[in-house]
């Protein structure tokens, strides 16, 4: 029951936070609206480096979102805003940097881990398959039977 006012108070909060973000901001056209929340939600806060412009209420990020707005009403388009950020704060500034070699590391770092991981799994899968049980010994064989021969003395008393 605590969880609901809880989830809700959480919504509230994101909700104040992104609709106190764009308020500030005046546009004559809804897709214009549209479209500049769409671009900041691409750029990454530098400060919080988790959350989007949009989301971010960090100064850096408000100086940022007030940056990305004048260029915008300038007339500047998606493209040229964005290359206009990596310039100054390169590909780190976005969440999606694009596919260079300078990012392959972001891009297929994971897979290749992953792979590593799966080849390691398999391989010792495999040798454990491939390893033959060992068999008890007589001497270990006469042990086992005796240890199950005779029952424990507080065993026989509950089972009767």
């Amino acid at each position: 029951m605590l969880r609901l006012p809880l989830l809700l108070s959480l919504l509230l909060w994101l909700g104040t936070a992104l609709g106190g973000t764009l308020a500030s901001y005046e546009f004559d056209d809804p897709a214009d609206k549209e479209a500049f929340r769409a671009l900041i939600e691409e750029i990454r806060c530098l400060v919080c480096q988790n959350e989007s412009l949009a989301g971010s209420n960090a100064e850096l990020a408000q100086d940022l979102r007030q940056e990305v707005y004048d260029m915008f009403r300038a007339g500047k388009d998606k493209e040229e805003i964005i290359t206009f950020l990596v310039d100054r704060y390169g590909d780190f500034v976005l969440f999606r940097p694009p596919l260079k070699p300078s990012t392959y590391p972001l891009w297929f770092g994971p897979v290749i881990l992953l792979m590593i991981a799966a080849f390691f799994l398999f391989r010792a899968l495999r040798r454990k398959k491939a390893s033959p049980e060992t068999e008890l010994s007589e001497q270990e064989q006469a042990r086992l039977a005796a240890m199950l021969q005779t029952e424990p003395e507080g065993r026989q008393e509950t089972d009767k």
